[in-house]
């Protein structure tokens, strides 16, 4: 629909322009050799656009003068109030568009569970964001800049979003955050973070924080805040530096397993509240899909773990996995 109305206006616009090429040459051809193109010009404009200054071509010196203004204003006119029709097409089709775009997304956020929220999405945030859809989970983006928010938008344009302050109380419960596994603090304002990450516990307690932080000084603020992890940039880029220093194999295999086709990562699984104790053979069986690296129960880490290791409910399991395996994992968990 909002095709046709664009062709409708780029139809009428070189209809127009027909018009008066028309019409110039026309009254040239009835005022005679003493018409130039601009009196022909101007004659088709004032017609058309019905101003009515005057005639500035003698219309008595040819016959089919005036029968010609006729023809010209009833085409001219008729070509005006069909641009005009489009362009109003046009801009209440965009408005609708958008309104129902708004609503439909409304209703899709309100159906998310266990979803993340990434409150920025700038260059830190746009890479939070890819990888969250990179590994199949659900995510919802406030963003409070249109041009990145627009920018975002041009490679993911089926994204769920609001574009809104992100520390704000209501735009986080219409991003579904009472229902939100966590949400990610990770504008490039550290101040703005804190506030996201405040107002985050106080409507959800539940739901985990990261936020980012450019002074790694300010992480025992953001804590006592609610950010449940603190990550700098500037930090992590260090440690990564001197990593592929100092253990560049380790490094690259990192990297390949980020870049896969299938998607690989390091992946944790939580036991649920409703699995008894059960030997780790019969719950995790080895499988291609994953590689079951360690468990963390009680605090503690437990790597390589025996297959009759007793697994109970709340036990960590971390693997190395593709999304699939990873929920092929959960899915087989929540079965018992």
């Amino acid at each position: 629909m909002r095709e046709a109305h664009f062709s409708g206006l780029a139809y009428g616009t070189v209809a127009l322009v027909l018009i008066h090429v028309v019409g110039t040459l026309g009254y040239m051809v009835i005022g005679g050799p003493t018409t130039s193109w601009i009196d022909g010009f101007y004659m088709t404009f004032i017609t058309v656009a019905t101003i009515g200054y005057g005639e500035t071509v003698d219309l008595s010196a040819h016959p089919m003068g005036r029968l010609f203004t006729v023809l010209i204003a009833v085409l001219g006119i008729g070509t005006m109030s069909f641009l005009f029709s489009s362009f109003v097409a046009v801009f209440l089709d965009s408005k609708l568009n958008l309104g129902l775009k708004r609503k439909r997304m409304e209703k899709q956020i309100a159906k998310l569970g266990g979803h993340y929220i990434v409150c920025g999405i700038g260059r830190v945030g746009s890479n939070v964001a890819s990888e969250l859809l990179k590994t199949k989970r659900q995510l919802v983006i406030i963003e409070s800049s249109r041009a990145a928010l627009d920018e975002w938008l041009e490679h993911q344009p089926q994204a769920l979003y609001l574009h809104d302050d992100a520390a704000s109380d209501d735009a986080l419960r219409a991003a579904g955050l009472m229902s939100a596994a966590g949400v990610f603090a990770v504008t490039s304002d550290d101040s703005h973070n804190l506030m996201v990450a405040l107002s985050v516990k106080l409507l959800n307690p539940k739901a985990r924080v990261v936020a980012r932080l450019h002074d790694i000084s300010n992480a025992a603020k953001a804590r006592r805040a609610g950010a449940d992890e603190v990550i700098s940039p500037d930090f992590s880029g260090g440690m990564r530096i001197v990593s592929a220093m100092v253990r560049p194999h380790v490094v690259t295999f990192m990297d390949e397993m980020l870049h896969t086709d299938e998607g690989l990562r390091m992946e944790e699984v939580t036991v649920p509240a409703h699995c008894p104790a059960t030997p780790l053979v019969e719950l995790a069986p080895k499988s291609r899909d994953y590689l079951l690296m360690a468990i963390r129960e009680h605090g503690k880490w437990t790597f390589n773990p025996a297959d009759e290791h007793l697994v109970k409910a709340g036990t960590v399991l971390v693997l190395m996995s593709s999304p699939s395996g990873r929920a092929h994992l959960e899915h087989r968990l929540n079965e018992r």
